[in-house]
């Protein structure tokens, strides 16, 4: 009877897991923690190497003669732009009895129109009393300036208006030279002349009047608008904490650099493709997971290695060991990323097996690692991949390999007609993995199960394949054929993913 298999899913993969995608970016933590540390001393230090020069501030009150409530701000800008002009600055200069040019000293100064008639002054220089200065004395000069401005304005007005009114005088003096000369003839036909003579008098005498009150309303404006121009603000230097100014471009930096480490760790795992969840591993290989452990660490584990670590490798240890007391062929164990803790778990299935009988481990890995470590007093034999014919029959052997890129694939059957795929996550890319399933099915090496070496502790998706033999295996298909008989190979069936069982919060053992 065939066994009962769940069907295909018919929901093609999206473009974008984003489930893989978060676990990938957080499995690269130590890149994008090293970039926002990186921002963070890049900020510090561009606060300390950055100091921005010694600063003063001033505040002037501008008093303007078409002041207008529904102003637009165009008369404190025009004032703004006098105040960067050489003819202020030089005045400043003279004052401060600087040979700097105008020119230059314009670099050093900036306004600003805060309201409609408040001006800000900022000035730098070499110290704090020197910035305090030329702000005071670009003020004055400002002040000065906006005032003789003012007084000429008035001046230029007033002068205006009594020439004015003197040509109104002269007039009225014919007017009234000639209201004399028809009086004295006394003409009754002149009646009518010297009426119009007396109404343009009488009217020269207003506007003559008139003109006298607008010139003395000019005078007298020009006071007020002098008064209301000052300095508000006395000149004071701006205070500068260099402390909290590293601590601010500090998280700015940290802030950037955390965007940008995360932007990299995302755009690099969508390029490289490496898949770190089971459902993922397991589909690209085509075998289940059977264990997850931690990665073997450098230094050798103390007492600070966490129980269930232990616990974790002793299940794994007692699960392989009884694959291959129950295998009439040898058993391999092939590595991918994680060479060190390929030897570990080899190490401890052949002392498992060694109260049964006589262990070979024979070490396929570059370099015969385990081989070149010397033998461990009471532990299993280990010969490298040269004296593999050596091993004695009876004896029991365990192969170590690798996968990697650069593996002669030809040399793997050799290690064990079975083996056991140990990974690491995040390390092969999935054309790697599928190019693993594919050469080792050619080779006649069926893929008992998957051994993931540090996984994503909080992946909950499930690695175990229902419908899994087809899928990459297919000289395992062809051993089966000719177990059961046939003499001749099952018709390979195309290619196709395989099917996954939903994702569940339980961890495929």
């Amino acid at each position: 009877m065939k066994p009962h298999t769940t069907s295909e899913p018919s929901v093609t993969a999206p473009l974008l897991d984003l489930q893989s995608l978060v676990v990938a970016v957080r499995r690269r933590r130590r890149l994008w923690c090293s970039v926002a540390l990186l921002g963070l001393l890049a900020g510090a230090a561009l606060a300390v190497l950055m100091q921005p020069p010694p600063t003063a501030t001033t505040k002037v009150l501008v008093a303007h003669q078409d002041d207008q409530p529904n102003d637009t701000g165009t008369l404190i800008r025009t004032d703004v732009a006098l105040l960067q002009t050489t003819r202020i600055a030089g005045q400043a200069l003279r004052t401060l009895k600087s040979p700097e040019k105008p020119a230059d000293f314009m670099q050093a100064y900036r306004g600003t129109g805060l309201t409609n008639n408040l001006l800000q002054i900022e000035v730098t220089g070499d110290s704090d009393a020197q910035a305090v200065a030329r702000a005071e004395a670009l003020a004055e000069a400002f002040v000065a300036d906006h005032v003789r401005r003012m007084w000429d304005t008035a001046k230029a007005e007033a002068k205006g208006l009594l020439d004015q009114r003197d040509r109104m005088r002269d007039e009225l003096a014919q007017v009234n030279k000639a209201i004399g000369e028809r009086t004295q003839g006394s003409d009754p036909k002149a009646s009518a002349s010297i009426e119009s003579l007396y109404a343009r008098r009488a009217e020269l005498n207003s506007r003559i009047a008139d003109f006298d009150q607008r010139a003395a309303d000019a005078r007298t404006g020009t006071p007020r608008l002098v008064a209301g121009t000052q300095i508000v603000d006395a000149p004071r230097a701006v205070p500068h904490s260099l402390p909290r100014t590293a601590a601010t471009n500090a998280v700015i930096g940290l802030v950037l650099g955390l965007f940008v480490g995360l932007a990299l760790a995302a755009v690099g795992t969508v390029v490289a493709d490496r898949p770190v969840l089971r459902r993922d591993i397991a589909a690209h290989l085509g075998a289940s997971v059977i264990a997850e452990l931690r990665r073997v660490p450098r230094r050798p584990a103390g007492r600070w290695q966490r129980r269930r670590t232990r616990g974790a490798r002793e299940r794994l240890t007692t699960t392989l060991a009884r694959t291959v007391r129950g295998s009439a062929e040898p058993v391999s164990l092939l590595e991918l990323g994680c060479a060190r803790s390929t030897g570990a778990i080899a190490l401890d299935v052949a002392t498992a097996l060694a109260a049964e009988g006589q262990v070979v481990v024979v070490d396929g890995l570059p370099g015969a690692q385990l081989a070149h470590g010397g033998r461990t007093p009471g532990g299993p034999t280990v010969v490298s991949g040269d004296g593999a014919e050596a091993v004695p029959p009876l004896a029991r052997r365990l192969g170590v390999g690798s996968v990697a890129p650069g593996t002669a694939w030809t040399d793997l059957r050799y290690l064990g007609g079975r083996t056991v795929l140990v990974v690491r996550a995040g390390h092969g890319s999935a054309a790697w993995l599928h190019t693993v399933a594919r050469q080792l099915a050619d080779q006649h090496v069926p893929v008992i199960g998957v051994v993931l070496i540090d996984p994503d502790p909080r992946d909950r998706t499930d690695g175990t394949l229902w419908d899994g033999l087809h899928t990459a295996l297919r000289g395992h298909d062809e051993r089966l054929a000719r177990q059961n008989g046939t003499g001749q190979p099952r018709t390979e069936r195309p290619s196709k993913p395989a099917a996954l069982v939903p994702d569940n919060d339980q961890e495929a053992r």
